[in-house]
């Protein structure tokens, strides 16, 4: 796998190996997480480190990017996820996101954001991406909105609940 990593003036984005096990298990039982984006049945490190193998590492090897663990550079402790997941029914990728509450209202959601679009832009090549989200989740759109997303008229999405908003955000100009 060809690892990388995306820096900004605070955070490191990487490719999520085995080793981030125990920090996923702890953010996707936050009830915010489970609120907003799902159960996904991480109990344990094992089932995190199945969850890494079969949702995570197969997108960087096939689309060349996914979801990427965000962390303070000092100590190289974890915060949050942040990255691009490749969705069968839409045409490109969508942005996700999420932080760990304790380090919520700290700007590092919408740093990784922000950095996540422009390596979309810049090393992707890519013309826009999707952001996916409830419309309970006003924490979330707030953020899209606040890096350049714009709500797209809502359809039903395969095995997404009625009424998930979609947003989109122009990369490049279309042409």
């Amino acid at each position: 796998m060809n690892r990388f990593t995306i820096n900004t003036q605070r955070l490191s984005l990487r490719q999520l190996t085995p080793d981030d096990a125990a920090f996923l298990v702890e953010l996707m039982n936050e009830p915010p997480y489970l609120e907003n984006i799902g159960d996904r049945g991480v109990r344990s490190v094992a089932d995190s480190i199945r969850y890494i193998d079969e949702k995570y590492a197969p997108g960087y090897v096939r689309d060349g990017y996914g979801m990427y663990l965000a962390e303070l550079p000092n100590g190289a402790v974890p915060i949050g996820i942040c990255g691009l997941v490749k969705r069968s029914w839409l045409d490109q990728p969508d942005l996700g996101f999420a932080f760990l509450s304790r380090f919520w209202s700290n700007g590092y959601a919408t740093e990784a954001a922000e950095a996540t679009l422009s390596h979309a832009k810049e090393a992707l090549k890519l013309l826009y991406l999707y952001g996916v989200v409830s419309p309970k989740n006003t924490r979330s759109i707030s953020l899209l909105e606040r890096v350049g997303f714009r709500h797209q008229p809502s359809l039903t999405f395969p095995g997404q609940p009625p009424g998930t908003l979609l947003y989109r955000a122009a990369l490049r100009p279309m042409s």
